[in-house]
């Protein structure tokens, strides 16, 4: 499971669909409507929220409008209704070691994209973070 802070602009269409699938695994993870993923790090930063499930569905709604921008037709109605009303705050550090972990995967699977990519910096990132100093999360598993 990869929950991506960088936007999912900088997807190419198998990432996007994945993020999707596995965003909505998140949600019914996180809803106990699943016995599997119970422990998967990707989560901590959405059940360390007052209102886990809202925050995931407010992921999902970004991913949801990412998929409308590029002509996708994924199903809105699989995405809870509750919502969260402010930012996650995500460290520079987490957003680096993305941005890396995505260029290289991209740059296999899809060199075209990755030469649009290469050059960046820093991405900018999922509309539910905000950016924030610091480095790698202790819940990401540094390869």
């Amino acid at each position: 499971m990869r929950l991506w802070t960088v936007h999912p602009e900088y997807l190419d269409p198998a990432g996007l669909v994945a993020l999707w699938r596995e965003a909505l695994l998140a949600q019914k993870v996180l809803l106990g409507a699943t016995r599997g993923y119970l422990h998967h790090p990707q989560l901590a930063r959405f059940r360390a929220q007052p209102h886990p499930v809202a925050a995931i569905c407010t992921y999902l709604q970004g991913i949801f409008e990412e998929s409308i921008r590029r002509g996708y037709h994924f199903d809105s109605s699989k995405i809870g209704r509750s919502r969260i009303d402010y930012l996650l705050d995500e460290t520079e550090g987490q957003v680096s070691s993305e941005w890396s972990h995505l260029k290289s995967k991209l740059e296999t699977r899809s060199p075209n994209r990755f030469s649009r990519m290469e050059s960046i910096k820093m991405p900018a990132v999922h509309p539910l973070f905000r950016l924030v100093p610091g480095g790698v999360r202790d819940w990401e598993r540094v390869r």
